[in-house]
C-alpha cells in the first residue's frame, strides 16, 4: 500500500477564555490514506472535524501527535507542501474579479507557471469536469454547480497527491451533488490521488468511501467501516443500511455520554 497520509495520534488543545483554561478539540486521532483510497470522516457539527481539516492544511500545528503528507509536515513544512495537496471548499471561494481560467490557473501561477502553460493546463481540467468553452465566463456568470466545478478543477490542475473536499458538496442540491461526487470520483481514479472527504453526511460517505471514519466529541475515533470489499458484494444494500444504522448509533450513543 502506497501510503500518502498519516496522521498519528494527533491532538489539538485550545485556550479558552480569560482564565486561560485549555479544552481538547481533537483528541489521539490516527489514520492513513493510501493513493486512490477516498477516506471520509464524519461527525456530529461541532465535533472538531474542522479544527481537523486546519491541521491537515497546516494552518494550525498539533499540539501532540504528528501529520505527514507524503513524508512532508503540513505546519512546519508549508512551503514545501505546494502542490502537493489541494482543497476543495463548501463554498466555491472563486475571485470575482477573474474569469473562470484565471480561476481555475491561480495556484500555477502562484508556482511561477508561465502564461502558456498555466492555461494549457487549467483549460484540460475545465474541459474534464464539463466547463469547456466557459474559460472567460466570470463567477457571477455560472450556476452554483458551475461554480464548485471551477473549484475542483482548481484543486486538480497542480496535481495533487491529496485532494481534500471539505463538505464541498453540501450547500448543492441532492441532483447537482449526486453528479458533482460522481465526475469527483472519476477525477480521482484517473489521477489516483489519495482523497479525504470532510462531510456530516452519511449517505453520502456510504455512497463514495472507500472507508469511513465516524469522529465524536472532542474529535476522535469512535468507528471505522471499511467499505471497498462489501461494496463489490451481492448483499451490499442490506451491509450499507446496517452501516448506516451503526453509525447513527455511535453517534446517538456519543451524544448521551
Amino acid at each position: 500500500m502506497n501510503t500518502v497520509v498519516e496522521v498519528q495520534s494527533v491532538r489539538k488543545d485550545f485556550e479558552s477564555g480569560i482564565d486561560g483554561d485549555r479544552f481538547t478539540a481533537v483528541k489521539d486521532v490516527s489514520f492513513t490514506v493510501a493513493k486512490s483510497e477516498i477516506v471520509c470522516i464524519c461527525g456530529k457539527t461541532g465535533c472538531g472535524k474542522s479544527t481537523l481539516v486546519n491541521l491537515m492544511l497546516g494552518i494550525d500545528k498539533p499540539t501532540d501527535g504528528t501529520i505527514r503528507i507524503d513524508g512532508l509536515s503540513p505546519h512546519d513544512d508549508f512551503m514545501g507542501m505546494r502542490g502537493k495537496l489541494a482543497v476543495v471548499f463548501q463554498t466555491d471561494r472563486l475571485l470575482p474579479w477573474r474569469n473562470v481560467i484565471d480561476n481555475a490557473a491561480i495556484a500555477l501561477e502562484v508556482a511561477g507557471v508561465g502564461k502558456e502553460e498555466r492555461y494549457e493546463a487549467a483549460s484540460s481540467w475545465l474541459t474534464k469536469v464539463g466547463l469547456g468553452g466557459w474559460e472567460q465566463a466570470y463567477p457571477h456568470q455560472l450556476s452554483g454547480g458551475m461554480r464548485q466545478r471551477t473549484s475542483i478543477a482548481r484543486a486538480f490542475v497542480t496535481s495533487p497527491q491529496v485532494i481534500l473536499l471539505d463538505e464541498a458538496f453540501g450547500h448543492l442540491d441532492e441532483v447537482t451533488a449526486h453528479k458533482l461526487r460522481k465526475d469527483c470520483l472519476a477525477l480521482i481514479d484517473e489521477t489516483q490521488a489519495a482523497a479525504i472527504v470532510v462531510t456530516h453526511n452519511i449517505s453520502e460517505a456510504l455512497e463514495i468511501g472507500t472507508r469511513i471514519l465516524v469522529l465524536g466529541k472532542p474529535a476522535r475515533v469512535l468507528s471505522v467501516h471499511e467499505l471497498a470489499e462489501a461494496r463489490a458484494s451481492d448483499d451490499w444494500a442490506i451491509q450499507r443500511d446496517r452501516m448506516r444504522e451503526e453509525i447513527f448509533r455511535n453517534i446517538e450513543i456519543e451524544s448521551q455520554d
